[in-house]
């Protein structure tokens, strides 16, 4: 399937693969980086700098040890997260934005935006679908 959706897309080559089927490398990306925990992740690493995973888990409230190791585990995989390990002792091992998970700040600065000046306007979306008849 190609799709056309800005004048840009007209110009530019379509790519020969479906960026919304199941599968695709470029859906499969989204699904990651968009993950709750990922975008939590990404924005402390990008608001604090290097982080010792306790530190990411004490001010990431709700997360559980294992879903914070996948998590730190899936962006290292995917280039976005630096995992260096210190000789010391103890160990100590730091969490990092890489060049590439930097190039991520400012696409998730404007969401986090977005969702501040929204809101409000979400909410009694939220309000005004619940209260329709046949719901809840």
């Amino acid at each position: 399937m190609r799709l056309v959706t800005t004048a840009e897309d007209v110009i530019e080559p379509i790519p020969s693969w479906d960026p919304y089927a199941r599968g695709c490398p470029s859906r499969d990306l989204l699904d990651q980086i968009g993950s709750k925990w990922a975008v939590l992740v990404l924005g402390e690493l990008g608001r604090h700098g290097p982080c010792r995973f306790t530190q990411l888990r004490q001010r990431l409230a709700g997360v559980s040890e294992k879903m914070l190791t996948q998590t730190l585990r899936t962006l290292e995989r995917d280039g976005i997260v630096l995992r260096t390990v210190y000789p010391e002792v103890p160990v100590r091992v730091e969490y990092a934005l890489t060049p590439l998970g930097q190039t991520l700040r400012g696409p998730l600065k404007a969401l986090a935006e977005w969702s501040v000046d929204h809101v409000h306007q979400v909410i009694t979306a939220r309000e005004e679908y619940d209260e329709r008849p046949g719901k809840r």
